[in-house]
């Protein structure tokens, strides 16, 4: 069992279409050291998360089940929070639908996303 995660944790939220994709990114950052915010499969679910205030940064996947996620990308950006783009698609694909995104290609080493993760986090 994972101890809960103090205050002062970063809390992510993963947005992806795919569960099993979903599942390991989430096992991967809490593995890493931070909390999980939740995960969202549908924009609506990601939007809902966001406008919370569950989290503190985000890895969004560009493409839910054939609805963009680029909305919650705007209210990520509304809120200051700093996001990922982790996606099959090249960010010259999705370039204008993400301003401000750190783009990294589907499949990318768990060491990479970790250490983006952190680099975004500690740019903040």
């Amino acid at each position: 069992m994972t101890p809960a995660p103090d205050s002062q944790t970063p809390r992510i939220l993963i947005v992806d279409d795919e569960p099993m994709i979903a599942f390991d990114l989430q096992e991967l950052i809490i593995e890493a050291g931070f909390a999980s915010a939740g995960v969202a499969g549908r924009l609506e679910a990601a939007l809902a998360l966001i406008e919370s205030g569950a989290c503190d940064a985000a890895i969004l996947d560009a493409n839910l089940a054939g609805v963009s996620s680029s909305p919650a990308a705007a209210a990520l950006v509304a809120r200051g929070l700093p996001f990922i783009v982790l996606s099959g698609y090249s960010a010259s694909q999705h370039q204008n639908a993400f301003p401000g995104a750190v783009f990294l290609q589907k499949p990318c080493g768990p060491a990479r996303l970790i250490e983006v993760l952190q680099g975004i986090l500690a740019a903040r």
